[in-house]
């Protein structure tokens, strides 16, 4: 089995190429003498202090053979963080297809009478996590441009595509008001590319002189949520210092502390309770900016199987969202790819009937699920636990995959610039032999770090390394740099 090395990504095959004529071996070495180099780089790195009563799994491949060539705790159980995403990304193009889209209509019940739409409209979300406001402005110029200016029924969102349950079973609840824990709904809405669906911007802006109240503004600008700002500006001395919460179970978002007059803005991202109706509350707006009445109620429920379709949106294409899910590492995403899986193969929304098609596809692949223990499709969860000879071997059984290469250009790139290329590794291993080398996913959770991918060489590596029960989060990345450097380092040939 050969490395794929088809991804038009310019600065990958740039580095391979030039690493064509070079080597990092000594001499002559027999490739037991070369193994033995790299397992005595390796464990000199975890003799670090850092490490002591934390929990180190590493696992080496040759990407070419799969040939084991170090195993540090390779099958012990660990908890992954993000790196739970590999195996969500894998069994979603494998599942679902790299070209994928999920799916908005609008439809209704009713019909068109002059300029008066006599029935029900209904907003039908299908799990698309990339909508954003200037779609819904769309879909209401559109409804707009087919003559309708009032309804004479119910504004309708149906989010019934997935299960009722937005949060899987291990969110933590103070994680529930950050973007990264936002709820899951089949109809939702992002306020930017980032497209972290469930979530709105909050912007903090300092008053003009010093003791004033600090300026909110939300985007998109909407009034759904609640905001309760006590937050004041501050002398250009002192450093800006705002905490900014949703209170659990509530839509009220409360900003304290101080801005200084230097900054020119603060932005926090923060979820919101129920999307769904989020969503529809913006929708019954937009259509009331074009002009067109509501005459009844606005509900969050279920459309009938018997509707007219009036609008239909495709999301961009499975491979094309791999990008922000993978190198943004993106929460949302993964649980609903997770949910989607589900409801196409199982007819089922749920974590529950997704993760079992994860399992499934993992068996498919020569892997033993029943090693694991998988409980979300982000990784956000401290219960999974998964073992890093295992990931290692699905890295290296991914590359026979037709849609490998999709796979391969969404990991993030070590050193390399810009948030959708270099990724959650692009401040990470500069200047070192790992740089545009390593091509890996990064995972954190609180005591929890993780690095696994690839190393794009003349002998190419797959790697898999989880780290647990650390206090130091700055040493341990710092530990899994020279980890990664270590492996782009080594010469196998």
């Amino acid at each position: 089995m050969k490395f794929s090395i088809k991804v038009g990504v310019g600065i990958m095959l740039s580095a391979i190429l030039l690493l064509s004529n070079l080597s990092f071996g000594k001499g002559n070495q027999s490739e037991a003498e070369k193994k033995q180099d790299l397992s005595t780089s390796l464990n000199t790195i975890l003799s670090d202090e850092g490490l002591k009563g934390s929990i180190a799994g590493i696992s080496v491949r040759s990407a070419n053979s799969g040939e084991l060539l170090f195993d540090h705790h390779g099958d012990t159980r660990l908890t992954p963080a993000s790196n739970m995403k590999l195996i969500t990304a894998a069994a979603s193009l494998e599942t679902l297809g790299h070209d994928y889209q999920f799916s908005t209509e609008i439809a209704t019940n009713g019909t068109i009478k002059g300029n008066t739409l006599k029935g029900d409209l209904f907003l039908i979300g299908k799990g698309d996590p990339t909508l954003l406001l200037e779609d819904y402005q769309h879909f209401a110029r559109t409804i707009r441009e087919k003559g309708i200016k009032s309804i004479e029924g119910n504004l309708i969102g149906d989010e019934s595509w997935y299960d009722s349950t937005k949060l899987s079973e291990d969110m933590i609840w103070t994680d529930e008001s950050e973007y990264y824990g936002s709820q899951v709904s089949a109809l939702t809405l992002s306020p930017n590319t980032d497209y972290d669906a469930g979530t709105i911007i909050i912007e903090v802006y300092p008053g003009s002189k010093e003791g004033e109240r600090a300026i909110v503004r939300t985007s998109p600008d909407t009034d759904y949520v609640l905001v309760q700002n006590t937050a004041t500006t501050t002398s250009q001395d002192v450093e800006t210092d705002l905490t900014i919460n949703r209170k659990h179970g509530t839509n009220i978002i409360t900003i304290e502390g101080v801005i200084s007059l230097n900054d020119s803005l603060e932005k926090s991202w923060i979820s919101v309770s129920n999307p769904a109706a989020y969503a529809l509350h913006l929708f019954e707006r937009l259509l009331k900016d074009v002009g067109i009445a509501i005459e009844g109620d606005i509900s969050v429920g279920k459309a009938p199987k018997e509707m007219n379709g009036l609008i239909e949106k495709k999301s961009m294409p499975l491979h094309e969202l791999l990008i922000p899910f993978m190198k943004l590492s993106n929460n949302g995403h993964g649980e609903i790819l997770v949910k989607e899986m589900g409801k196409l193969t199982k007819h089922e929304g749920s974590w529950e009937a997704g993760l079992e098609v994860v399992n499934e596809y993992l068996t498919e692949e020569g892997l033993n699920p029943e090693e694991m223990l998988l409980r979300d499709g982000s990784g956000i969860s401290h219960v999974t636990l998964v073992q890093p000879n295992q990931l290692s071997l699905l890295l290296y059984k991914l590359q026979s995959k037709e849609w490998f290469d999709y796979y391969l250009k969404s990991l993030p790139i070590a050193g390399a610039s810009g948030r959708l290329v270099g990724g959650t590794l692009r401040n990470r291993m500069n200047d070192t032999a790992a740089e545009n080398i390593v091509i890996a996913k990064t995972g954190t959770l609180q005591g929890v770090s993780s690095l696994s991918g690839y190393v794009m060489k003349n002998e190419p590596l797959v790697f898999s390394i989880i780290i647990n029960q650390f206090l130091d989060e700055d040493k341990i990345e710092d530990i899994e740099n020279q980890i990664a450097i270590a492996f782009a380092e080594y010469d196998f040939q």
